[in-house]
């Protein structure tokens, strides 16, 4: 399965965030492309602990059943709730917010497990670095398709 600690599935992604670009419509949802790539830097901030938001309840709940979906093969589902400290609001600078991204990619990438945070994931739980490298590949792959890239 592609994860972001695979040197190809990482230039991967780098290639597809550099394709985008202000003008790439959404197929779904309410982002802008720039609130998304805020929204995926966010996202990767949360993988490396740089902020660590508290488990919800509903995520004790069902976490458990929901990672194992997550983590699978299936595609990652269109709009999925996310958590309140992701949601992206106003405007954001695209070509800034798409640097970001690209070195948040290029710093989990080269950072390998020891990167990684300890600290569950807010809805999902516990998560080991192979975990986090997954889910950040696979929450890349959806947002870049959300714009078509």
């Amino acid at each position: 399965m592609k994860n972001l600690f695979d040197a190809d599935s990482a230039a991967e992604i780098r290639e597809r965030i550099a394709r985008l670009t202000p003008d790439c419509e959404r197929q779904w949802g309410a982002m802008t492309v720039a609130q998304m790539l805020a929204h995926c830097s966010a996202s990767m901030e949360m993988a490396a602990g740089v902020n660590n938001p508290p488990r919800s309840l509903i995520g004790r709940i069902v976490g458990r059943m929901a990672k194992k979906s997550m983590l699978g093969d299936a595609p990652v589902r269109r709009n999925m709730p996310t958590d309140n400290s992701l949601r992206i609001q106003g405007d954001k600078d695209f070509a800034a917010e798409q640097r970001r991204l690209i070195d948040w990619v290029d710093r989990f990438s080269a950072g390998g497990p020891a990167l990684c945070t300890k600290h569950p994931h807010c809805f999902l739980g516990p998560m080991t670095p192979q975990e986090w490298a997954v889910l950040s590949y696979k929450h890349l792959d959806h947002h870049l398709k959300q714009f078509g890239v």
